[in-house]
């Protein structure tokens, strides 16, 4: 399996800049040609480097309520299912949850405040405290730096799939192995299951 590289990381660049950039002009940039700039985007996309293209809205330029950033302290064991919850509102633009059971959101308050937000999506017995702030700025930046390495788990035993590492697409899906004996552990078990079904 190949890692990313210095190409990669910049039509990363690139396309966190401006995801509609054409695959041409991307080409202009790093020296390739537009379909094999497109391959490399497929690939990016068939691992999960790239989840989607995206549109960047102003949101200062839209009415629709007030900007804040809730900090949830919630009882360890049950961040991620509350900020899993949060994060399916429709007022919710991102979600984070941090080790200590703490979970960010920065949504858009309606008229009903933070009560109507978080009535419908969190049990008022997993939270031990609330704190909101009021935006006055907001902005989003993802980056990748030169460092940036791919990190896929090995779907059979949890390690980290190096360069080393193998894919094989078993009936349309594609699968990322750490080693050989890890892909023919996987192939005899799906094979096993396939025979019984």
């Amino acid at each position: 399996m190949r890692d990313l590289d210095k190409i990669d990381r910049e039509i990363i660049r690139l396309l966190l800049e401006n995801s509609r950039r054409p695959y041409s002009e991307i080409a202009a940039h790093v020296d390739l040609s537009a379909p094999a700039v497109r391959d490399r985007i497929d690939r990016l996309s068939e691992l999960g480097v790239i989840r989607g293209f995206t549109l960047d809205l102003n949101t200062e330029l839209l009415r629709g309520g007030v900007g804040v950033l809730i900090e949830l302290a919630i009882e360890p064991g049950h961040a991620t299912a509350v900020a899993d919850a949060l994060a399916a509102l429709d007022r919710v633009e991102h979600r984070f949850v941090t080790a200590d059971s703490t979970v960010f959101v920065h949504a858009t308050l309606g008229s009903g405040g933070v009560s109507e937000l978080l009535d419908s999506a969190v049990p008022v017995d997993r939270v031990r405290s609330i704190d909101v702030h009021l935006l006055s700025e907001e902005s989003w930046s993802p980056s990748i730096t030169d460092e940036t390495q791919l990190s896929i788990d090995c779907v059979e035993c949890g390690n980290t799939v190096t360069s080393e590492g193998e894919t094989a697409t078993i009936d349309g899906t594609e699968y990322h192995f750490c080693c050989g004996s890890c892909l023919a552990r996987f192939e005899e078990r799906y094979d096993r299951f396939s025979a019984d079904a």
